[in-house]
Order: structure tokens, then sequence, then C-alpha cells
């Protein structure tokens, strides 16, 4: 396997976890509007905390796809296509709330490496 994409997968994969598990509950730089907080982000965006939960259990899921698909090599595209998909909405709803653009490059940062790793 590419040493470039096992790193990509491994910084998506744990930057992920670290957002979603660790950081949850903590502010940012980079949280939409004025967001402490995961479910204030999501109530900024306009989205119900149902629909945190869901976007949640997804990433993580993926996340762990990702670190999985360093064993399992085909796991590596279908979970950075789905990353990736969900990276661009993060990304739209940074534009939707009119964040500045340096609050959504990690949403970019991503998209472009869930890129890489589908592609390469």
């Amino acid at each position: 396997m590419n040493y470039l994409i096992i790193v990509l997968q491994l910084v998506v994969a744990l930057g992920i976890l670290n957002v979603w598990l660790l950081r949850a509950n903590r502010a940012t730089a980079y949280r939409g509007g004025n967001a402490k907080n995961m479910r204030e982000e999501f109530a900024t965006y306009g989205l119900p905390y149902w629909f945190m939960c869901v976007i949640g259990v997804l990433k993580v899921a993926l996340a762990v796809s990702l670190l999985a698909a360093l064993w399992f090599h085909n796991l590596a595209q279908p979970a950075a296509i789905g990353m990736g998909l969900l990276m661009l909405g993060a990304f739209i709803m940074h534009l939707k709330v009119k964040d500045p653009i340096s609050k959504a490059l990690p949403s970019i940062a991503m998209l472009a490496m869930c890129a890489a790793i589908a592609l390469l």
C-alpha cells in the first residue's frame, strides 16, 4: 500500500475521531457561527439534534472503516467517498451560515484528503 494513502487515512480517521469523540463538547475555532459545542453548531446550521446523532454515527463508522482499510484495502475507497460527501456537506453548512473561510478549512482539507484516498 502506498505510504501517502496510509498517512491520509490516518489523518482523516484520527481527526474525525478526535472531533466527534474527544472534542464534541468543547469550543474550537472551527465551529459554525458562535457555537461552543457540536450540538450548538448543528443548531446554528438549522439542523435538529437527531440529525447530529446520525451524522456522528456515520462519521465515526467511516473513520473506523478508514482505519480498518489499512488491513482490508477494499474498504478505503467507499469509506473515503462517504466521508468526502459528509465533508462536502460540512463545507456547505459553513457557507450557509456565512462563516469566514477559515472556519471551513478543516472540512475542505478533509474533503481533499478523502478525494485523494478514493482516487489514488
